[in-house]
């Protein structure tokens, strides 16, 4: 009899441990879920029910997406964002690679002092280079009104992405390099054939990264292209659904979520690969 009980004990135990476990992801899900909610709901509303206490929309005004889309500059917007994020994480991804290769395969002398610069350049905010940066691109080179000064710099790397991938590349057994190498395979062949390959959970990680940074930035295209709404990002252009005298919120939260999508979705067909790469590059160091 003990024993059955103590067997009873321990099965209500567990049962008890699962319900809260489960009752705590369940809230922590609702957390972050339930203001995606609000937004969706809002953007459905009309504009004098928009922000009011009623949360479910009175009638469903699907229109507002249309009349957003209507918005002018709006599709220009979406073109910018697309050219700026899709195109700067190509360059961030291609200029990072051999970089972060190099760091993490070849023995050179100050490697590690190249490397701990690398980790410097993530620490220094992008305040503090702000005004030199905008002098040389918008003074020196006329690129002021355009989101080129934003694009050309992801050409030549960035600090955080080649920390990432000088991570995940440590990983990878060097023997597979050195029977590459044996069957004739240069250093350049080495990276495209064999380490590339092995690298792609941490090379989506670096591009997901990127393409989500570009695609909320702010503060960039705000320095830059603000004199110019043709130039202008969605992140940015979402400022403008701002009034003066009113905001129409409705409007409002039916263009966030058009910024929101595409984000979401990306992450939502590659979080399998992102969050893998992100795993991995913590094995070794």
């Amino acid at each position: 009899m003990a024993q059955h009980a103590g067997i009873a004990a321990a099965r209500r135990r567990t049962l008890l441990e699962w319900i809260a476990v489960h009752s705590l992801g369940v809230a922590a899900a609702l957390f972050f879920t339930l203001p995606f909610v609000f937004v969706f709901l809002t953007s459905l509303m009309s504009d004098s029910q928009a922000l009011s206490r009623d949360l479910i929309p009175h009638t469903w005004e699907w229109a507002n997406y249309r009349k957003v889309f209507d918005t002018p500059g709006f599709v220009t917007w979406w073109k910018n964002t697309l050219l700026y994020a899709g195109l700067g994480t190509v360059l961030t991804v291609v200029s990072s690679i051999p970089v972060a290769y190099a760091l993490a395969k070849f023995r050179f002398r100050g490697r590690n002092l190249t490397l701990m610069l690398v980790i410097s350049m993530m620490m220094l905010p992008p305040q503090v280079v702000v005004i030199p940066m905008y002098l040389f691109w918008a003074k020196q080179l006329d690129l002021s009104g355009t989101l080129w000064p934003l694009i050309v710099p992801m050409a030549f790397g960035d600090a955080f992405s080649i920390f990432l991938l000088r991570q995940f590349l440590t990983t990878i057994p060097n023997e597979y390099l050195d029977a590459a190498k044996v069957d004739g395979c240069g250093e350049l062949r080495t990276l495209l054939k064999v380490v590339l390959p092995m690298a792609k959970p941490g090379v989506a990680a670096v591009a997901l990264f990127q393409f989500f940074y570009a695609w909320n930035d702010y503060f960039g295209p705000q320095i830059y292209a603000s004199e110019n709404p043709a130039a202008w990002t969605l992140s940015y252009g979402l400022e403008s659904f701002k009034g003066a005298h009113h905001t129409d919120w409705n409007l409002t939260m039916a263009a966030t979520v058009l910024v929101m999508a595409p984000v979401i979705l990306v992450f939502f067909f590659a979080q399998k690969a992102f969050v893998e790469g992100v795993t991995l590059t913590g094995v070794k160091g």
